[in-house]
């Protein structure tokens, strides 16, 4: 297959999903491995674990992260980008449009209905990822005990970064103490930075739109559900948007399919119009094409690392028991009344119970069901 080829496998692959993926990282990451692992055999499980474990250790929305990932793998640099590109372009174009609507009529469409049956139908999708992921990670005892601690560690309320972290250095010392090996050191830690606020001034030029997305997009660290936080200290507390504005803007982040970060396209409307919102775009999303185009190519390399190693398949493990905890909270809020309950077990029922059942198929099903449901 020639390099143009794979490029536009990938731009249809990642388009798709794009369209199609709602229910935030965790549900966005369980179709790309059915995608790409399962259905089309682009890469093992294993190195797709270590992909995961890899860009959960940098800034960036991790779903969208991993789609240039993959597409690096399946075409080189172009397929970086395209991937990415491909990813985000729906999601991008949808919340530009209802941007644009807002600004005009002042409220948002009436989309909820639509997306009532999304949160219980995605649940199977992720469970049978977790499950996928869980056997190949877990590969010892040891193993085990560490997803554990990541949960316990996540259940006192520490923030999943660092939950990841001490979990893949727990790894590191007892795997280099039970083969005999003294020197602890990690070779490997990411860079923690935090932002700084912006002075307070009411009106915003195009390039501060630029600016305060990309700084955004270089320190925002596990899923786009954190962006509230760091939107608010930015654009909220100095006058260029209020509060109601932005929960309204996180909304249509989570209303609509791919990554919660298309918020910024939102948001970059509303202050400074088309151009703003382009800058926005660009900005909150720039970081991830550099981290992920310097991180990809030393992800193999670092398997020949014996204390890396440690590190990455603890950290593969944390990574699944995260996205175990995600399905759990989301299980809470999704399951609360009889409909949910009823889409939530007709998707479990054709996730496993039907041959090469297709993701997306489910979810777009859920949301129908979820709308009829909804109307009665």
């Amino acid at each position: 297959m020639t390099r143009f080829n794979k490029l536009t496998e990938v731009a249809q692959v990642m388009f798709k999903l794009g369209c199609f993926a709602f229910g935030g990282p965790a549900a966005h990451i369980a179709m790309l491995e059915d995608e790409v692992v399962e259905k089309r055999k682009w890469m093992t499980q294993e190195h797709f674990l270590d992909l995961i474990g890899a860009t959960n250790l940098i800034p960036g929305p991790n779903s969208t992260e991993m789609t240039m990932h993959v597409g690096h793998e399946r075409a080189g640099f172009w397929g970086l980008v395209v991937g990415g590109l491909s990813f985000i372009f729906p999601a991008v174009v949808i919340t530009g449009i209802l941007g644009s609507l807002y600004v005009s009529y002042g409220e948002l469409p009436n989309i909820a209905p639509f997306i009532f049956g999304i949160k219980p139908a995605v649940l199977s999708v992720i469970f049978a990822a977790v499950l996928k992921l869980g056997k190949k990670a877990i590969k010892t005892i040891e193993l085990g005990i560490l997803g554990a601690i990541t949960v316990a560690l996540t259940l006192l309320g520490i923030n999943d970064v660092i939950a990841l972290l001490i979990t893949g250095l727990l790894g590191i010392f007892y795997f280099s103490i039970k083969n005999n090996k003294g020197n602890l050191k990690a070779s490997y830690i990411p860079l923690m930075i935090s932002t700084t606020s912006i002075p307070q001034i009411q009106q915003i030029t195009q390039c501060q739109i630029f600016i305060t997305f990309l700084k955004v997009g270089a320190v925002l660290y596990g899923s786009g559900y954190v962006l509230f936080a760091y939107l608010d200290a930015e654009l909220v507390q100095t006058g260029w948007l209020t509060r109601g504005e932005l929960m309204d803007a996180i909304a249509i982040g989570q209303f609509t399919p791919g990554p919660v970060l298309s918020t910024a396209t939102f948001i970059g409307y509303q202050l400074g119009g088309v151009l703003g919102a382009i800058l926005a775009t660009l900005g909150i999303f720039l970081p991830s094409f550099f981290l992920v185009f310097a991180l990809n190519p030393f992800i193999p390399k670092l398997r020949s690392n014996k204390k890396v190693r440690y590190f990455l398949d603890s950290v593969n493990v944390a990574a699944v028991a995260i996205m175990g905890m995600v399905l759990v909270q989301m299980s809470i809020t999704a399951l609360t009344d009889w409909k949910g309950i009823l889409i939530g077990v007709l998707g479990f029922i054709i996730t496993f119970g039907v041959k090469k059942a297709n993701a997306m198929h489910i979810i777009l099903g859920g949301s129908v069901l979820g709308y009829v449901l909804g109307m009665m």
